[in-house]
């Protein structure tokens, strides 16, 4: 390549494009790996993924993923021409999903700057024999001679040509969408793919690597390819066809003469199609050719470029083959970094809006705010709304995310011997991309317990007398401002003595208290315990007692939490509540003891002025309250904090009565301030971790707030 062209810029896009082509390679496999064969369409398509990853790999010289690739082309092709019969279809899956993962390793090498030194021989020499089979051959002969890839260094494909009477000649246009970035590379691969056919092969803009001024051309202009070959047109449209770049391809056959005129211009002029004049009018103009100037040729004539006259400049005339235009959703993509930074942004442009509209000196007595407070309400609108975009452009849906466990899904269960299907619902619903990035190890621990722990073996299901498959849903959706991602399985169901009997062995029971006195939920949640695992054997998945704990940790630090039910031989469902994003939240902003803190306005039912006679102490020093008939633990805020100069009397203070998983206490503060848009910042880490507090914010007079986790409070 040219000294100084960009290989980052090509890289990046090279990345970019083959994740998004093999996350919906793995879509299409894990959707039909429980069906007879792949359906016309699919194999199709995984024939085109496999020939584009090969084509950009190989401009990119990353032998092995070209090589990998090329052979499980081979498979598809052979599938798509011959249509065998008794092709092995879960052996298919799983040569499938290894190659997605060989390619997956290797490209996670690349994005980190490592060698790409992965070894791709086995699995060429494995699908090797696979092809071999399914062509009715001996597989113990296939893959002998599987030689090393070697690259060869890319050229410009011309090629000398030999035309015979099968030969065809083609002349290419294709158009790329006008926000096509690195238009230039889009093209080569074109070119790389068609050399495979090509006898002859010109095109233009012909420097189109090592210009990148190319790409502008290519958009403006098009790209105009020349091919000879023996191939029929519809072979050429396989390989050049509308897609993730390309807007439109026109292809017409041509002869051998107009292919050896190149590019040069045939000299057309522009047709005008006259449908304002007369018959007689039209005749009487071609009795005058003097008059007829000619008009120079335009420099490119695209198919179906006509020009109409209209002596009625108000009337716009169509063609009937125009249909009108829609449009198109443009679409870039931007580092998340960007995003995070601009997040950040929006966040201190609330807090100075709040440090703004509660300035002091807006509190002297006599002023007049007319003027002042609807300026202040048409900023807070517009921050609101700036706030709502950039929330909205932070938001993915959760199904990438599900497709990862439905693979996990399938290699588990295959490993296991075990008979499964796996249903996804609510797959679309959106979170914080951050969130994201917290929720799916636990979830990973949450599919694997399914499979391995909760869904019997075959045989076990049989002599229980469940006659259908071993199922896992994975469902999600969106409920006052949370997220609800439950994991249900029909298995054998959570063993309520077992969990207890093994919590006796490990002291997590209090003396004295009977089992019978703890809730099925208590029992549930001693699973999530660091080293608790009732499994008896250490599997892959399983029996070390890591994993629930896991996912505790990780779900309780972005502000969620686990709910666990379970019916004994029916089923258990696990289901993580989290916050929609961990930015910007509606709170309400109290003080004790001269501190301010912050408690999120969701997990809020009410708040109530309470008597002395509605108090209930206990003489272990527990207090409770009783609020139309109902008991509320009552926690005081500034006791639970060691602080001091805080309100004694219930009666002079306030109580906020919190609701969290159907707990209900009573917190016990001096006064409230009023509701807020909080902008969640972490505590430092030099500051140690205290239960109950989640975070911090600063408040529009400049003090900092800490945040209260209600779950923590409750627990």
């Amino acid at each position: 390549m040219a000294e100084g062209f960009n290989t980052e810029d090509m890289l990046d896009m090279y990345l970019l494009e083959n994740g998004q082509l093999l996350e919906q390679l793995q879509e299409i496999v894990l959707d039909q790996k429980d069906a007879d064969c792949f359906d016309e369409d699919s194999i199709n398509e995984i024939f085109r993924t496999m020939h584009t990853i090969k084509g950009s790999s190989g401009i990119m010289m990353f032998d092995d993923i070209t090589a990998v690739a090329h052979k499980l082309e081979d498979v598809f092709y052979f599938m798509r021409e011959s249509h065998p019969e008794n092709v092995p279809h879960l052996e298919l899956v799983e040569h499938v999903l290894d190659v997605a993962d060989f390619i997956t390793g290797e490209m996670e090498k690349i994005q980190n700057g490592d060698p790409v030194d992965g070894d791709s021989s086995a699995i060429i020499q494995e699908i090797d024999k696979f092809l071999t089979k399914i062509k009715g051959g001996d597989p113990a002969e296939a893959g002998k001679d599987v030689k090393s890839p070697v690259h060869e260094e890319p050229k410009q494909f011309y090629i000398a040509p030999v035309a015979t009477s099968d030969s065809h000649f083609y002349k290419i246009f294709v158009n790329f969408y006008q926000d096509t970035e690195m238009s230039n590379i889009h093209a080569y691969k074109i070119v790389y793919a068609l050399k495979e056919i090509a006898e002859d092969l010109l095109y233009l803009p012909e420097d189109i690597i090592s210009d990148e001024s190319s790409s502008d051309v290519i958009i403006k202009d098009g790209f105009k390819i020349l091919l000879q070959a023996q191939a029929e047109e519809a072979e050429v449209r396989e390989i050049v066809s509308e897609g993730y770049s390309v807007e439109k391809v026109d292809i017409s056959e041509i002869n051998g003469q107009e292919f050896l005129k190149g590019f040069q211009d045939d000299g057309h002029a522009d047709v005008q199609i006259d449908l304002e004049s007369s018959v007689e009018e039209i005749e009487a103009r071609t009795d005058q050719p003097a008059a007829i100037e000619a008009k120079p040729a335009k420099d490119k004539i695209a198919p179906g470029d006509f020009v109409i006259k209209s002596k009625d400049p108000g009337r716009q005339k169509k063609l009937a083959k125009d249909k009108p235009k829609q449009e198109k959703a443009s679409f870039i993509s931007v580092n998340v970094t960007k995003m995070d930074q601009l997040m950040e942004l929006i966040g201190e442009l609330v807090i100075s809006e709040s440090v703004v509209l509660q300035n002091q000196d807006l509190k002297v007595p006599g002023l007049n705010l007319d003027n002042f407070n609807k300026a202040a309400a048409q900023l807070s609108k517009i921050s609101t709304d700036l706030q709502n975009v950039i929330m909205s452009m932070r938001m993915v849906p959760l199904a990438n995310t599900f497709q990862k466990m439905n693979r996990i899904v399938f290699d588990v269960s295959r490993k296991l011997g075990k008979d499964i299907e796996f249903e996804m619902v609510g797959e679309q619903t959106e979170v914080d991309k951050n969130l994201i990035e917290h929720i799916s190890d636990p979830l990973m621990h949450m599919v694997r317990n399914a499979v391995d722990h909760g869904i019997e073996t075959n045989e076990e299901r049989a002599q229980k007398g469940k006659t259908e498959k071993g199922k896992v849903t994975l469902s999600a959706r969106t409920e006052a401002g949370k997220v609800w991602i439950s994991v249900e399985d029909n298995g054998a169901g959570l063993d309520r003595d077992t969990i207890l009997r093994k919590a006796r062995e490990k002291g997590l029971l209090d003396n004295g208290r009977p089992d019978s006195s703890y809730s099925d939920k208590e029992v549930y949640q001693f699973i999530t315990l660091p080293g608790f695992s009732t499994n008896t054997q250490v599997t892959e998945y399983s029996g070390r007692g890591v994993g629930m704990d896991v996912v505790v940790q990780n779900i309780q630090a972005v502000g969620g939490m686990l709910d666990i039910e379970s019916t004994p031989g029916k089923g258990s469902i696990m289901s993580l509540k989290i916050p929609l994003t961990l930015a910007i939240i509606d709170g309400i902003v109290m003080e004790t003891g001269g501190s301010s803190f912050v408690m999120e306005s969701g997990v809020i039912k009410e708040f109530v002025r309470v008597d002395e006679d509605m108090m209930v102490y206990e003489p272990d020093g527990e207090e409770y309250v009783m609020v139309r008939g109902e008991c509320f633990s009552v926690i005081r805020l500034g006791k639970r904090y060691g602080m001091t100069d805080y309100k004694e009397s219930v009666e002079d203070g306030m109580m906020v009565i919190l609701e969290v998983e159907d707990q209900k206490i009573a917190l016990f503060v001096d006064k409230l301030v009023g509701k807020q848009e909080i902008v969640v910042k972490p505590i430092p880490s030099y500051v140690k971790k205290v239960k109950g507090l989640s975070g911090c914010t600063q408040l529009g007079d400049g003090s900092i707030a800490l945040i209260l986790d209600a779950a923590g409070l409750i627990a």
